[in-house]
């Protein structure tokens, strides 16, 4: 691909300031905190006591200061909420930031390498002096890689880090200790529990593109069925005819 960058869509900031903002972090998302550099940005999540998909972000650090990159609008909202609700007495400012432009940039070292596959490109909150593609070029490509794009494929309080295959997105550290929903995720990535999983699939004709923002409590319908119980395949984010299923292990 020739060097040019994307405009993504629907992205906001949490700002973090405070003495214990890495420590607050640590002990709530799924990577690794201690590997956050200021050149080298993280892939994590949040999820629920039970190992249930939240929120995933991209992590960044500044001076004096740490950004999650996230998915804007009602979903950054509530993610606001949440980490205020986890903050107690720590040392931590939390003040959020919607409709940030970020872009995605391939061919051209701009701005900070995507921490979850090469492939990706890099990440940047400044507009490059590059060719700007449609925001479909993007797509294809993580979907073509299999790569969730937030709620558009997880599905908030029901989907698993297992199901998205988040450890090969290096969003997952199994040596860092306690986070909240640490040992289900453990569990189920050791003793290989997880009977279903993200797939990239062709599409035929019937598919339908998902919504790119959709509500926090939304219910992703099946859109292709096969299999004895109808529900071998259930379509999750698509472009063109490409989507990223949720398919049964043994579909």
């Amino acid at each position: 691909m020739n060097a040019c960058f994307v405009k993504l869509k629907n992205r906001a900031l949490i700002h973090l300031e405070g003495l214990d903002r890495h420590h607050f972090l640590q002990g709530l998302v799924t990577n690794d905190i201690d590997k956050l550099t200021p050149t080298t940005p993280l892939y994590a999540c949040l999820l629920t006591p039970q190992g249930k998909f939240l929120y995933d972000f991209f992590i960044y650090e500044g001076d004096d200061f740490t950004l999650l990159d996230c998915e804007g609008g009602a979903r950054a909202e509530s993610l606001y909420k949440r980490l205020n609700m986890y903050r107690l007495r720590m040392d931590v400012q939390i003040s959020i930031e919607d409709n940030v432009p970020v872009y995605a940039v391939f061919g051209k070292a701009i701005g900070l390498p995507d921490p979850r596959h090469e492939a990706l490109g890099y990440r940047s909150f400044e507009k490059p002096d590059l060719p700007e593609e449609p925001f479909e070029t993007w797509d294809k490509k993580r979907i073509e890689l299999c790569v969730p794009d937030g709620s558009r494929d997880l599905v908030p309080e029901k989907s698993t880090m297992d199901e998205g295959n988040m450890d090969g997105l290096n969003a997952i550290s199994y040596d860092k200790g306690c986070y909240v929903g640490q040992e289900i995720t453990a569990r189920m990535h050791y003793r290989g529990l997880g009977k279903k999983h993200l797939q990239t699939v062709y599409l035929s004709s019937r598919a339908q593109p998902r919504d790119l923002n959709p509500s926090q409590n939304e219910q992703i319908p099946p859109l292709l069925t096969v299999g004895r119980d109808d529900n071998d395949i259930e379509l999750r984010s698509s472009c063109g005819d490409m989507g990223i299923a949720l398919v049964r292990r043994n579909a």
